[in-house]
């Protein structure tokens, strides 16, 4: 997931670099003239390259605003939800920082880490901080009725 400015610029570098790549293989080996080998290196080459463009999408539509809910499947996605919501906002880590009253290299450690390193109080100062609201149902998996 791209997180911040820096790392878009640098995956749209990548992607770029990707697309030469591919273009250079397809041409040195025209379709249907392709070896196993040659094909799977195309192949894997393309997949790489569709990969970084759904990273670009996707902060492309989060920071364009018109997302409004973000969604996870489990507790274990509120890190992400929260760097999401921080991109859709279009705040830098350094204005959620300034909001928190913490320095920027300290937001920038809770998400590298996915916020493992944060109190459950911190979390709530980030979610009050970016003004969101969180809901959450809990689910028993494979309830025991004895």
């Amino acid at each position: 997931m791209i997180t911040t400015e820096v790392q878009y610029r640098a995956t749209v570098n990548h992607l770029r670099q990707f697309e030469e790549a591919l273009r250079n293989l397809e041409a040195k080996h025209p379709s249907g003239h392709q070896a196993k080998r040659a094909q799977l290196e195309i192949d894997a080459v393309r997949a790489q390259a569709d990969d970084l463009r759904a990273e670009i999408d996707e902060y492309d539509r989060l920071r364009s605003g018109d997302i409004q809910v973000l969604q996870g499947a489990s507790l274990a996605d509120l890190a992400a939800l929260l760097v999401k919501a921080r991109i859709a906002r279009r705040w830098t880590q350094r204005q959620l920082a300034d909001a928190l009253g913490i320095a920027e290299q300290q937001v920038q450690r809770y998400e590298a880490t996915g916020y493992r390193s944060a109190s459950l109080a911190r979390i709530g100062d980030v979610d009050n901080a970016l003004s969101l609201t969180i809901t959450e149902e809990a689910h028993l998996q494979d309830p025991d009725p004895a």
